[in-house]
């Protein structure tokens, strides 16, 4: 990995930033961490899924009914990942540890792992944000372009077509294939993983075996393997589809800004850090109700990568705050008003990307 450097030096965004923030805080007497709401939709999600799973397990349902809920399913579990896990493995679920960790393999419950994640997600991705030779959320190349610095080849051309395809077979990649690849090569794209303890080794393969259990072995027991085949496989479009689309509309999106590492030893990024999360992060729909319900939050991704320890039901109410510090030191403030413009500028710029150079 390439040493990158923010200019820190004088941080006076923010710092101003900060004070604001924590200004709303103490006037409000509000702890940074989930609260009624967050705990509402976990006791709404949670069981929805299990319900759901039981239900075509359990119940004799018409062919089609059945694939709806599987798709239901996957559409749920995103759900869960966006609220319930994201925040818990950010810390920002409770201010109880270990309620943030029990909460946290939730993600290994989606197939997923915690510890591979939270070292991808929270330490090189919110430092590295859209650094191209680093962060490993647009390291697709030569699958997808999804940055200027990043090599070009023929099939570019119609990337804006085929990534719908991509993101909806993620999830199952994910489970499959790349948390074994991290796992094994003890590295996350360029950056070595840090060293798993015994019980993080542990965790990882009972939980794999687990998912299996649970995914595979169980219904197919019940169903048969041709029912649990369609099943599963409508299960992780849905899923994949929703994840990567969701975590897409953040960063790879008109305006937003990129930074490329490749072929260096060292970077000096001119910016500080909290200005860099700026420049290179958007909000989605922020008005839309069921989107930031659903989402858990992610529609403000910008407020989320500069407070990403206070828990997304704040989000909204600290948009404005975010937003006055930025117009006072004349910086970027990146929101599209709705999800469906969200989604139509990242596939203009992917459509972009994959024209040649």
């Amino acid at each position: 990995m390439a040493k990158v450097h923010f200019n820190n030096k004088n941080r006076v965004f923010f710092t101003a930033l900060k004070q604001n923030v924590d200004q709303y805080f103490q006037e409000n007497k509000l702890q940074h961490t989930g609260n009624a709401e967050l705990y509402t939709k976990t006791f709404v999600l949670l069981p929805l899924a299990v319900g759901i799973y039981a239900s075509l397990l359990f119940v004799t349902l018409p062919a089609l009914v059945a694939l709806l809920l599987c798709a239901l399913l996957g559409f749920i579990l995103a759900s869960i990942g966006f609220n319930v896990m994201h925040d818990a493995c950010h810390g920002s679920y409770s201010n109880r540890k270990w309620v943030n960790n029990l909460m946290g393999l939730s993600l290994n419950a989606l197939g997923g792992n915690a510890f591979i994640w939270k070292f991808k997600h929270n330490i090189i991705h919110h430092t590295y944000t859209n650094v191209d030779g680093v962060d490993d959320d647009i390291a697709k190349s030569p699958l997808m372009r999804q940055c200027a610095s990043q090599k070009w080849v023929p099939a570019h051309r119609y990337q804006h077509i085929y990534v719908v395809l991509v993101y909806a077979i993620s999830s199952f990649a994910w489970v499959t294939m790349m948390d074994f690849n991290k796992y094994f090569k003890r590295k996350v794209y360029t950056t070595a993983l840090t060293k798993m303890s015994v019980k993080e080794h542990v965790i990882f393969w009972l939980s794999k075996l687990l998912y299996v259990i649970f995914y595979v072995a169980i219904p197919v027991h019940f169903v048969g393997w041709g029912a649990w085949a369609l099943g599963f496989t409508c299960m992780h479009l849905t899923m994949g589809l929703t994840l990567a689309l969701v975590f897409q509309l953040a960063h790879v999106v008109e305006d937003v800004s990129f930074e490329a590492v490749n072929g260096m030893d060292e970077k000096l990024i001119e910016n500080e850090w909290a200005v860099h999360q700026i420049k290179t992060t958007a909000n989605f729909a922020p008005k839309n109700r069921f989107v930031n319900w659903f989402v858990g939050g992610l529609n403000y991704q910008v407020e989320h990568h500069l407070f990403p320890r206070i828990s997304h039901v704040h989000y909204p109410a600290l948009s404005p705050i975010v937003q006055k510090t930025c117009a006072e030191f004349n910086l970027p403030y990146h929101t599209i008003p709705t999800f469906g413009q969200s989604v139509r500028s990242h596939f203009r710029m992917m459509k972009q990307l994959g024209q040649k150079p």
